[in-house]
């Protein structure tokens, strides 16, 4: 039962009433001093330097390489995530090392010098359970003269993407779903990630949209029909990655999808929009 004491957050549709030293539902946000910060602020779970196409990116900087950056948790509960062994994480159940944001920035500036790196990529966990950290890092990347990429589930409130949209480059969006019932399986808002595609396009942001295929579950003509409509209804031109699912996490003993699965799905989303792409294949 909450207490009236309690914090809220408004990052994520949840708005988790997180009691004093607690967490919310994602692990990553606590209850301090009677606000809610993020508890993962500065914690790096993971750092490396990935090629652009891996985030996955097509038509943003090709052929270049970006210093990839995580930590840990996640608002959603996927249980096909790939990532979980952060995500699906919380403060103590994953080794980390603490980093500030210019210290990043100067390790990417470095990077960029010797190896050819463009920027920082907020990745591996979901971003935006610590947008500050994306924030101010951010502002470092920029004053750098580098550029900012999020790869994020996009279940977060306008608010929160707002503030960070001027300041990303680019990104890649995990449309997971056709619907909200979709959503009510993985423990999201299919109204916010939609918003958050429309909010990052209008911001001038380059968007990329990602829909992994899970057999049995979005694998359907429907299903993509959906998808690919909606994308088109921000702009046909976003490009579209349809990806094949492997057996991970809470679905470990589930079929991949089936590579013809990939291409028929991929020539119906190819009617609405004009860069449809196979990953995983």
């Amino acid at each position: 039962m909450s207490d009236a004491r309690d914090a809220v957050c408004n990052v994520c549709p949840r708005h988790c009433r997180i009691a004093e030293g607690g967490t919310g539902f994602c692990r990553a946000r606590r209850a301090e001093g009677g606000r809610v910060v993020a508890g993962n602020y500065g914690r790096i779970t993971s750092l490396a330097l990935d090629p652009m196409e891996k985030k996955p990116l097509a038509f943003f900087r090709p052929g270049s390489c970006i210093l990839s950056v995580g930590s840990y948790g996640c608002n959603l509960r996927c249980p096909f995530c790939q990532n979980d062994a952060i995500s699906q994480r919380g403060e103590g159940e994953v080794g980390c090392r603490t980093a500030a944001p210019a210290e990043l920035a100067d390790l990417a500036e470095r990077l960029g010098r010797e190896r050819g790196n463009v920027g920082l990529a907020y990745t591996y966990n979901e971003p935006l359970v610590g947008w500050e950290f994306v924030r101010d890092c951010a502002v470092e990347i920029r004053r750098r003269g580098m550029c900012n990429v999020l790869v994020s589930n996009g279940c977060a409130e306008a608010e929160v993407v707002e503030e960070l949209a001027p300041l990303i480059d680019a990104a890649n969006i995990d449309l997971k779903g056709p619907s909200q019932e979709f959503y009510d399986w993985v423990g999201g808002s299919f109204a916010a990630v939609c918003r958050s595609i429309e909010i990052l396009h209008r911001a001038g942001c380059h968007v990329e949209v990602t829909m992994l295929v899970i057999p049995g579950r979005n694998d359907s003509d429907e299903a993509v029909d959906a998808v690919a409509s909606l994308v088109a209804s921000v702009s046909p031109e976003i490009p579209l990655h349809v990806t094949r699912f492997f057996p991970r996490f809470q679905m470990a003993d589930a079929d991949p999808t089936p590579v013809a699965t990939i291409h028929r799905l991929v020539g119906r989303a190819g009617r609405v929009l004009s860069r449809v792409l196979p990953g995983n294949c």
